[in-house]
């Protein structure tokens, strides 16, 4: 995990401003108690996310401020997902979570409409509604990344 902090941080300093207060604080530190996919904590996933969404939306010269936070809060679900389970399909972890952990996040945290916007959709095309912002978008698709690069170890 330092190699993380080390390559986020300290080569990223401007990354770092802009999760500094969330990175810190206690609700988000506890994602570090749950396996999100593979061997990858709930937190290291999310700092991933959080990390390329940044440079993505940095590169597009959209808010990477914004998308590197949301990002950072996207799976703010603080619980086992492997151990909840339903019979009803719109009642699993893939489709519920994200209104949880925008519900979480709120909780904590001030958030602006785009933070809102990402956390809750995404998980799109589970959630229906379509995203709202470009910063969205970014997400939609990084948080796949991250997801199979973390399953496969790569």
């Amino acid at each position: 995990m330092e190699k993380i902090y080390d390559q986020y941080f300290i080569l990223e300093p401007e990354y770092y401003r802009c999760i500094k207060d969330l990175i810190e604080s206690e609700v988000v530190l506890q994602m570090k108690k749950y396996i999100h996919h593979g061997n990858t904590s709930c937190f290291e996933h999310c700092l991933n996310v959080s990390y390329m969404n940044y440079k993505i939306c940095k590169w597009l010269n959209l808010d990477y401020r914004s998308a590197a936070r949301a990002g950072l809060l996207h799976d703010l679900f603080l619980y086992d997902w492997h151990l909840k389970h339903s019979k009803k399909i719109l009642e699993k972890h893939g489709f519920t979570h994200s209104k949880i952990a925008l519900f979480n996040a709120q909780k904590y945290f001030n958030l602006n409409n785009l933070e809102k916007d990402i956390i809750l959709k995404h998980m799109w095309p589970l959630n229906i509604e379509l995203p709202k912002y470009k910063e969205t978008c970014v997400i939609v698709l990084t948080d796949k990344i991250c997801c199979i690069k973390e399953f496969l170890k790569i």
